[in-house]
């Protein structure tokens, strides 16, 4: 009944995104890691057995982020800081760095550009992002994913987000140091990137909002989004995902309209069966979040 109470004042004060909430309770993502979630997720994850050897071998991460109470955020992960290839996912970073340069006025916003970005994320196109990446050139988009704001990309925690090869081929790169990768990312890193974004902290909250309206309704109907369809078809979503051979990976804010709904999925898969690894996460990942609700009422 109290978690319900909860919940409730919570959906009348955080309707829309993004949400709103005393900076003072806006606490870095890391310091917000939760035991009860994290003993959660862990359970439920190793149930399986394919999955249990995944994550065992790091080629299975997931980042799983609690919004239901905005004020009392919690956030799991397995394998957390293991950075691998993420293929189109990270063009989050390029959308951030694009809307950092506009709002500096080194990129002067204009249809075109704005088209680009829609169809960078919702469609994932090769062909937008490539133009996104020579406008704004890889110095651009490492300062912005390694600047002491954000910290998306850090050596001393696994690394992160990464663009440093254009989407098909040609052309210079700069693959990041640590594992020489062209498109990386930790679900630790990307967990941060929806989280602050959520908050409207990625450059300021008009771009956030911005942001925001880029990620919505994504074009593709796979992976998280094709569960999601069908047992919250009525959720906003918020979403980046990528794949290339064995690598699948995928982002997720669900933000439902009921509170009970509101959560930051990540997963990054390097195997075979990936899409449909992450097409079945949903389901355990919602009931790991219905039971930390029923843990709290008691």
């Amino acid at each position: 009944m109290f978690i319900t109470c909860i919940l409730t004042s919570c959906a009348i004060a955080q309707s829309d995104l993004p949400i709103k909430v005393a900076d003072v309770k806006i606490q870095p993502l890391r310091k917000l890691l939760d035991s009860s979630l994290q003993a959660g997720l862990e359970k439920e994850l190793l149930l399986d057995p394919k999955w249990r050897q995944l994550i065992a071998q790091k080629k299975m991460a997931v980042g799983l982020v609690d919004l239901r109470d905005p004020e009392n955020v919690r956030f799991a992960r397995i394998n957390g800081n293991h950075m691998m290839y993420a293929a189109s996912l990270p063009k989050i970073a390029i959308l951030l760095a694009a809307m950092d340069a506009i709002e500096g006025g080194e990129l002067r916003e204009t249809p075109e550009i704005t088209a680009d970005m829609r169809l960078m994320i919702s469609k994932s196109n090769n062909a937008a992002s490539t133009r996104m990446i020579d406008r704004l050139g890889y110095e651009k988009i490492e300062k912005v994913m390694t600047n002491p704001i954000y910290e998306f990309y850090d050596e001393d925690t696994g690394g992160g987000l990464w663009v440093g090869k254009r989407y098909g081929g040609g052309g210079n790169t700069n693959r990041e140091p640590l594992k020489n990768l062209s498109h990386a990312a930790t679900v630790t890193q990307v967990c941060r990137y929806y989280y602050l974004l959520a908050n409207g902290k990625l450059v300021n909250e008009q771009r956030s909002r911005q942001m925001l309206d880029i990620m919505e309704n994504p074009a593709l109907h796979h992976k998280f989004v094709n569960t999601l369809d069908k047992i919250a078809p009525n959720a906003r979503l918020f979403r980046k995902s990528g794949s290339w051979r064995n690598f699948h990976s995928d982002s997720v804010l669900v933000w439902g309209q009921a509170p009970d709904r509101r959560y930051i999925l990540v997963a990054l898969i390097d195997d075979s069966s990936g899409e449909q690894i992450i097409r079945n996460l949903v389901g355990p990942i919602e009931k790991v979040l219905k039971k930390g609700a029923s843990l709290t009422t008691k």
